[in-house]
Formats: C-alpha cells, sequence, structure tokens
C-alpha cells in the first residue's frame, strides 16, 4: 500500500459477516506493526481508514528514531 508508506502491507479476508483489512509494516526490525485493521464498507478504503494508517506509521517511525 505504497498510498500509506513504503513497506506497507495488507492482508484482506473475507467471511459470512463481511470483508475485512489490516494494514500492517513488517520491514522495520523484528516485530510486525499492525497500523490499522477495519471491515471494510464499500469497495474502495476510505480515506479516514488511510489517514488512521499512516499517522499510526509516522508514530512508529518517529518512535525508532
Amino acid at each position: 500500500m505504497r498510498s500509506i508508506g513504503i513497506g506497507v502491507r495488507e492482508i484482506r479476508m473475507r467471511d459470512d459477516s463481511g470483508v475485512y483489512r489490516v494494514i500492517y509494516v513488517a520491514s522495520w526490525g523484528d516485530a510486525i506493526h499492525v497500523l490499522h485493521a477495519f471491515q471494510k464498507k464499500s469497495q474502495k478504503t476510505s480515506q479516514h481508514d488511510v489517514e488512521i494508517a499512516k499517522r499510526r506509521l509516522g508514530a512508529i517511525a518517529r518512535g525508532m528514531k
């Protein structure tokens, strides 16, 4: 998900109750950082969900300095 940041990936899941996404980054250190997890309500990921992931990625980046 380059729209959020380099190295950011997503897991897509679907079951009887809906479609879900987990946005994460695993390219820093030896940890997987989950930036955001949510149920999809439309085909396109909402700007609100993208902004949450971007803010959290920025907080992780600042904490690693």
